[in-house]
């Protein structure tokens, strides 16, 4: 791991985890707004924008909070914190001094060594931003320490060649290296674009540089979730023709 911001941690949990983090005294870490669990006794709270108007803006863009917040151990002993993941899922870990920049889903910040920078990023392409269920902003991580996202169900790793491309359902990309090539491409075949259920468009990722899959997007789980609620309510789920039309423009959706 890269020197500068290094911090001692652990992860808990299998399918709702938490990272348990010890702060040295004087030591720091940053979390989005919300994601605390639990702090021992001399660890100091500060909310800010972290670098301005500007740079909260930039954050709400990317999906998270306006106000991201420090966490200081003013003692004289290393103690403890943890911040937990909001849905299932698992907690990805990044040292950004040796990866370099992370682009990432919306929402999939939770926490980091003091320093890391949390801002918005654009995708290159349009197409992109429009058809992708990322959207057109993804969040990018930048800085020297680590960093931890959040993704949902399972997290799958893929290493990239260069020249090698990957088709991936948009809503199912959790991360990925910012030299990493991203645009979208057409599904093909009006038939399996309606009636296939996985929208009308696939990511392109292309290499080199590693590329990080979730099994169950939030957006999925929270469709399932609604039309489970419907159904019960005595309201029929649109399937067949209504059901490919609602899947027209994208996989899962993350906004």
């Amino acid at each position: 791991m890269s020197g500068a911001h290094v911090i001692e941690y652990r992860i808990v949990g299998d399918d709702m985890q938490a990272v348990i983090i010890t702060l040295d005294p004087g030591e720091a870490v940053q979390a989005e707004a919300g994601a605390m669990m639990f702090l021992e006794e001399e660890i100091e709270m500060n909310t800010q924008t972290g670098g301005g108007l500007m740079k909260g803006v930039k954050r709400i863009l990317a999906g998270e909070s306006f106000f991201i917040t420090t966490f200081t151990n003013g003692g004289k002993t290393p103690k403890k914190c943890a911040f937990a993941a909001p849905y299932p899922g698992k907690i990805l870990t990044t040292d950004l001094g040796e990866t370099g920049p992370i682009l990432c889903q919306r929402d999939a910040y939770l926490c980091s060594a003091y320093g890391v920078e949390v801002s918005v990023a654009f995708t290159k392409r349009l197409g992109a931003g429009f058809f992708g269920g990322e959207g057109f902003i993804l969040e990018r991580l930048s800085g020297d320490g680590l960093a931890f996202i959040h993704a949902g169900g399972t997290l799958l790793k893929k290493e990239l060649a260069k020249g090698e491309r990957l088709r991936v359902d948009t809503g199912c990309i959790a991360a990925f290296e910012e030299r990493v090539e991203y645009d979208i491409q057409w599904i093909g075949g009006f038939k399996t674009a309606l009636f296939g259920g996985e929208g009308l468009f696939f990511a392109i990722l292309r290499g080199p540089g590693t590329v990080y899959m979730q099994t169950l997007p939030f957006s999925r789980l929270a469709d399932r979730i609604l039309a489970a609620s419907g159904a019960n309510r005595g309201e029929t789920r649109a399937g067949g023709i209504l059901g490919g039309l609602s899947n027209l423009t994208g996989g899962d959706r993350n906004f």
